[in-house]
C-alpha cells in the first residue's frame, strides 16, 4: 500500500483507535506500581501518540501532497536514471516521451475537444541529461478542428519542495481553473506543463546549475521548452512562455524569468523567497564561486545587473506569511529599474499552504493569460 493511499491512513486511524480504547480499558490493571505496570503505561502511550502522529501525518501529506512514496519520505526516491521509450517500429522516441493520458478532474466532458486532456509525460534533456516526470495540460481548443494550425501560449507549473507534480493537477487544481477560466472568456487557452523544480531528487536543486552537478537551470531556460515545442503545438515566438510556482518553485519561477527574459515573458511566484537557501536539502550549489551566488539572489539581480525585459507577479499575506515583507521590498526594487514590469497579490490573511495558493492561482493564471501571446 502506497503512503497516499486511503488503505494505509484508515489502517492507521484504526490502528490509533483501538490503542487509545486499549489505553482507557487496561489503564486500571496497570495502575500498580510495579516496574512492570509502570513499562505497560509509557509503552500504551507511546504507542497511541506515536499513532495518532502518523495518522495526523498521513492526512497532512494526502492534503498538502508533500511526498509521493515511500520511497520519497525515507530519501530513497531512484528515478534520475533516463527512460526511453521505443515504438512498434523500433525507433527510439525523442526528448518527450507520453505515458499515459487521463481527463481533467472536475471537469464533465466525454471528449478532450470540449474537455482537454491531462497526459503524463517523460522528459529527458537533450543537452543536460535531466530525466523528469510531468504532467502536460492540453486545453479543449488545441483538439478542435479549427484550431488545428494554431500554436498556443505555454506555462511551466512547478510545485515547492519536495511536492509531487500530480499535486498541482488534483489538489492546487491548475487544469480544471484553466478549463473553466477559459471557457467563461477570462483567459485564452493555454498549455500548461506541470513538474517539481525537483529534477534531481532528493537533491533540492534550487533551479541552479550545480558545477559538477544537475545543471537545473539550464534544464528549464533550454531543454524542457525544446522538449514541448518539439512534441507540442506550444507558441515558439518570444512572448509565448511564462512560469509559475509557489515557494521553492515560486523562487525558480522568477529567477528564471529574470535570467532568461527571452524564454520566458512572464514569471509568477506565489509565496517564494527571493535567495537560495543552503542547507542539508541543497547541499553546496556553488562550490565557491561567487557569481553564481550572487545570481542566485533576486535583491542583488535588482541592484547589479541590467534590469530584465520581463513580468513578474508576486504574492503575499499580510498575517500568515513569512516573506511579507521582502515581498514589499522586492517590489520597490524592480519598481525602480524602469524597466522590469512588477505585480503583486497581497492578501490581507492566509498561511504557506495549498488554501492560500488556491485562492491565488485563478488571478494568477488570467494575469499571465494577459502577458502571453499565442503565436
Amino acid at each position: 500500500m502506497g503512503l497516499t493511499s486511503n488503505k494505509v491512513l484508515a489502517l492507521v486511524v484504526v490502528v490509533a483507535a483501538l490503542l487509545f480504547i486499549g489505553t482507557v480499558w487496561l489503564w486500571p490493571r496497570l495502575a500498580r506500581q510495579s516496574w512492570r505496570a509502570v513499562s505497560g503505561r509509557v509503552g500504551l502511550l507511546l504507542s497511541t501518540q506515536l499513532a495518532l502522529f502518523a495518522a495526523v501525518g498521513l492526512a497532512a501529506n494526502q492534503a498538502f501532497g508533500f511526498y509521493a512514496s515511500w520511497a520519497d519520505l525515507f530519501g530513497k526516491e531512484t528515478d534520475q536514471g533516463v527512460v526511453v521509450d521505443h515504438s512498434a517500429n523500433g525507433s527510439t522516441g525523442g526528448p518527450l516521451q507520453v505515458v499515459s493520458t487521463s481527463d481533467v478532474p472536475g471537469v464533465r466532458a466525454a471528449r478532450p475537444e470540449t474537455g482537454g486532456q491531462i497526459q503524463k509525460v517523460d522528459i529527458v534533456g537533450r543537452t543536460t541529461h535531466i530525466a523528469t516526470p510531468a504532467y502536460v495540460y492540453l486545453p479543449p481548443e488545441y483538439f478542435q478542428p479549427q484550431y488545428r494550425t494554431r500554436t498556443f501560449p505555454a506555462t511551466v507549473v512547478l510545485t515547492g519542495y519536495p511536492g509531487t507534480a500530480r499535486s498541482l493537477v488534483d489538489k492546487l487544481n491548475y487544469p480544471s481553473t484553466a478549463q473553466r477560466m477559459a471557457k467563461d472568456g477570462r483567459m485564452q487557452p493555454m498549455i500548461l506543463v506541470m513538474m517539481r523544480p525537483t529534477v534531481a531528487p532528493p537533491r533540492d536543486t534550487e533551479c541552479v546549475d550545480v558545477p559538477g552537478g544537475p545543471q537545473a537551470e539550464t534544464f528549464f531556460a533550454k531543454d524542457l521548452p525544446d522538449a514541448v515545442l518539439g512534441h507540442y503545438r506550444a507558441g515558439k515566438r518570444p512572448g509565448s512562455w511564462g512560469v509559475v510556482g509557489d515557494s521553492t518553485g515560486g523562487y525558480c519561477a522568477l529567477k528564471l524569468a529574470m535570467h532568461h527574459p527571452e524564454v520566458y515573458a512572464a514569471g509568477a511566484g506565489l509565496s517564494p523567497y527571493y535567495k537560495a537557501p543552503i542547507d542539508p536539502t541543497t547541499g553546496d550549489l556553488f562550490h565557491g564561486d561567487p557569481k553564481l551566488q550572487n545570481r542566485s539572489d533576486l535583491f542583488w539581480l535588482l541592484r547589479n545587473e541590467p534590469a530584465p525585459d520581463t513580468s513578474l507577479l508576486v504574492t503575499s499575506s499580510k498575517v500568515g506569511e513569512h516573506n511579507y515583507k521582502d515581498t514589499l521590498k522586492f517590489i520597490e526594487g524592480v519598481q525602480a529599474t524602469n524597466r522590469t514590469r512588477i505585480s503583486s497579490i497581497i492578501l490581507d490573511s492566509g498561511g504557506h499552504n495549498f488554501n492560500t495558493w488556491r485562492r491565488e492561482i485563478p488571478p494568477t493564471l488570467q494575469w499571465l493569460s494577459g502577458r502571453l501571446t499565442d503565436r
